[in-house]
């Protein structure tokens, strides 16, 4: 496939553009359309020499002057949604729409007093994970700050009613995959521009971060259960294809987290583990760090909700030659005779 690639969605009039993007998912989709006072474009992705260029491309295919774009939603803070808004507002002089907390997430990620590139590593650490792959930590999470750069000056959307580009839309923000993510629905045509809240095909990744969302599973299941009571004809998804089937794949999604609880619960109860040898016993370590970072911190999440409800107990073990304690999880054997 040769990106940038488009599709104009006739019965929605929503054109579907496809943005490079590193790793296995090789695209992020980026929506847009033109109204009566300019054009709104939805999630422009990450920034890099190719993705300018190839915006450039769809900008003179489609007969958009840059000067016509007068916003640029954001559904979340991700480098692949949220990274080239900076730039693009620099070329379009567009208003830049995110929520309050996904700004701040942003903030936390990359601004200028953010310590998540330091903590992170220590964190993952605690929880067990070796150092042939915590040394890679540093470089990799620095690698995304030029394709977040420059930072967007933003306005705020909140939850309830948003009017942009001529087309009015219901905001709902969840958590779990994103802190502050927005979905936004469109009650007239039953459709809804759903980011990464929920996608076909793959699982969005639920990550526990230090210093971010303490509960993310349970608020991307909370999130579920709200976005799956919309009655939803299409749905355009951050990634893959848009899907018809959209409250039937959230019930599998709210089906798989279930199950992969389940399955924690049993692997903890045969011996004591830490987050990092449950992790490698889950998804193996047959990929790269960007990858193993992903699959650490969806085990830290499960496993974090595991402790939530009861089911296992998070421990402190004291070993020589450790400055910090390792973390491993046990059985709750008080509550789970």
């Amino acid at each position: 496939m040769k990106l940038p690639e488009w599709t104009f969605h006739e019965e929605e009039q929503l054109t579907q553009v496809k943005i490079s993007m590193s790793g296995p998912l090789r695209w992020v989709n980026s929506y847009l359309w033109r109204g009566e006072t300019g054009v709104v474009i939805v999630d422009p992705g990450p920034r890099s020499n190719q993705t300018e260029e190839e915006w450039r491309v769809v900008w003179n295919k489609l007969s958009i002057s840059p000067q016509e774009i007068t916003d640029i939603v954001l559904t979340h803070h991700h480098p692949d949604h949220y990274g080239l808004a900076g730039w693009m507002q620099e070329q379009t002089g567009a208003s830049v729409w995110m929520s309050q907390r996904a700004h701040q997430e942003a903030e936390f990620m990359w601004g200028k007093a953010a310590e998540i590139n330091h903590v992170l590593p220590a964190y993952f650490r605690s929880h067990g994970m070796t150092e042939k792959w915590a040394e890679q930590l540093l470089p990799h999470l620095e690698s995304f700050d030029p394709q977040v750069t420059p930072s967007p000056i933003v306005q705020y959307v909140k939850e309830g009613d948003f009017e942009v580009g001529g087309r009015r839309f219901q905001v709902f923000e969840t958590f779990g995959h994103a802190p502050g993510h927005l979905s936004f629905y469109e009650v007239d045509r039953e459709l809804i521009l759903c980011g990464d809240a929920v996608l076909p095909q793959i699982s969005p990744n639920i990550s526990l971060l230090p210093g971010s969302d303490p509960e993310p599973l349970l608020h991307f299941m909370q999130g579920l259960d709200e976005l799956g009571a919309l009655s939803v004809r299409k749905a355009f998804p951050g990634h893959r294809h848009p899907m018809k089937s959209f409250r039937e794949r959230v019930s599998s999604l709210k089906i798989h987290h279930e199950e992969r609880l389940n399955q924690m619960e049993r692997m903890i109860g045969e011996q004591p583990q830490t987050a990092f040898e449950v992790c490698i016993a889950l998804f193996g370590e047959k990929f790269g760090i960007h990858q193993m970072r992903f699959a650490m911190a969806e085990t830290l999440a499960h496993l974090q909700e595991l402790v939530r409800q009861g089911r296992v107990d998070l421990i402190p073990i004291s070993e020589q030659g450790r400055k910090h304690p390792l973390y491993v999880y046990v059985i709750n054997t008080k509550d789970n005779p």
